[in-house]
């Protein structure tokens, strides 16, 4: 039998998202965010759900567009300094020396550092309760050359991406893959 906890938001794993906007100056911030993740193929949308009173939310709205760095292993702790301190306050590209690069084609930056980023236009806003989801088209994904396999497409092993346990409120990596997609489940066909 099952044990229940209530409504709850747990949902194994989440990513953890680099959120990359400019304020009304132009500084560049980002923010650490795991409550997002792909929500349509076509046209490719990336969804982030963010609550009012960030710094990242009038930015969003003000610019129209954002871009979402996938955080890698070896960037945790700059990761999760983007998720406690406030662009508000502090310049995080300055205090965890992430590179600022400013996106040819949306109007928002990323950092150098996390190995892909995906660059999206604003497509929808969502109210839902405390947070408004943002529904952002991915204009373009870029990667770093040694984020790629053998045979050119995005590696998540070689990636490294941060997950994040709802629960504990921990950071964890990706283990060796399982079966592939779309095969495993084969057996049961009739």
């Amino acid at each position: 039998m099952k044990k229940s906890l209530g409504a709850q938001t747990q949902l194994f794993p989440t990513p953890v998202l680099m959120v990359g906007t400019y304020d009304q100056n132009g500084k560049p911030n980002l923010m650490n965010a795991a409550w997002g993740g792909i929500c349509c193929s076509q046209p490719p949308c990336v969804a982030v759900s963010l609550r009012k009173a960030r710094y990242s939310y009038d930015a969003i709205v003000a610019r129209k567009a954002f871009t979402v760095g996938i955080a890698c292993e070896s960037k945790m702790a700059e990761a999760d300094y983007c998720g406690i301190a406030s662009g508000r306050d502090v310049d995080k590209f300055a205090v965890t020396g992430l590179t600022p690069i400013r996106s040819d084609l949306v109007d928002a930056p990323y950092a150098a550092e996390f190995p892909v980023v995906l660059e999206c236009r604003l497509l929808h806003t969502i109210e839902i309760g405390v947070h408004t989801q943002f529904i952002g088209e991915i204009i373009d994904v870029k990667g770093d050359a040694a984020a790629f396999g053998d045979d050119g497409q995005l590696d998540i092993m070689r990636i490294q991406p941060l997950i994040f346990d709802t629960s504990h409120k921990g950071y964890h990596g990706v283990g060796p893959c399982l079966g592939q997609a779309f095969s495993v489940g084969k057996q049961f066909q009739q």
